[in-house]
């Protein structure tokens, strides 16, 4: 049996990950990441950072935010303390499901990962005080190829549970997504006995 269950979204590439979890009277264990076994599961990485992010506050948004070819990254995210509503939406332009999102929530207790390839706009609002995450990523931040889109862009229309998130300057300042859509050089691929 892997290490890992992997469950497919309504995005097709975007997938959230179970770990297999060994509690007893004094904790748990598991492992976050495994090569061999992502590899088993037919994810290929070649990770090259880890992020780690504390938001003090509930109802913190950042987002949405990626990063344009060629510096484009692929996600792992896992929340380590706390809660967080992470939302992944497909900006690959002639995709199926372009412009559609998914939101799902990550926390210490469920202890899911989300993948999420490149192309891929993303998000997170932080649903309790004091909440951590980490994640993975493919490749280093570029600051030339970095890019952000309004969190409550009505082209999206990301059904947020909360009115008024705590932003960053960055965030509250971001283009709506006409502004840029011209900006964005994800082109959809057809991928072809990918599982």
């Amino acid at each position: 049996m892997g290490k890992f269950r992997k469950l497919e979204t309504l995005l097709p590439g975007v997938y959230i990950l179970e770990p297999t979890v060994f509690e007893d009277h004094r904790g748990f264990f598991m492992e976050s990441y495994n090569k061999r076994d992502f590899e088993e599961l037919g994810l290929y990485f070649n990770f090259v950072q880890d992020n780690h992010s504390l938001s003090i506050q509930p109802s913190v948004l950042r987002g949405i935010h990626f990063q344009l070819e060629p510096k484009a990254q692929t996600k792992v995210v896992r929340c380590l303390k706390g809660a967080i509503y992470d939302v992944v939406v497909d900006l690959r332009k002639g995709s199926p499901t372009f412009l559609k999102w998914i939101g799902v929530i990550l926390s210490e207790y469920n202890k899911r990962q989300i993948v999420v390839p490149k192309g891929f706009g993303h998000a997170i609002l932080t649903l309790v005080p004091n909440t951590e995450i980490l994640y993975k990523v493919d490749e280093y931040y570029s600051p030339e190829h970095d890019r952000s889109i309004r969190w409550n862009d009505p082209d999206i229309g990301i059904d947020w549970p909360i009115r008024e998130p705590i932003l960053s300057e960055k965030d509250k300042n971001a283009p709506f997504l006409r502004d840029i859509i011209g900006e964005i050089n994800f082109i959809y691929k057809e991928e072809k006995g990918n599982d």
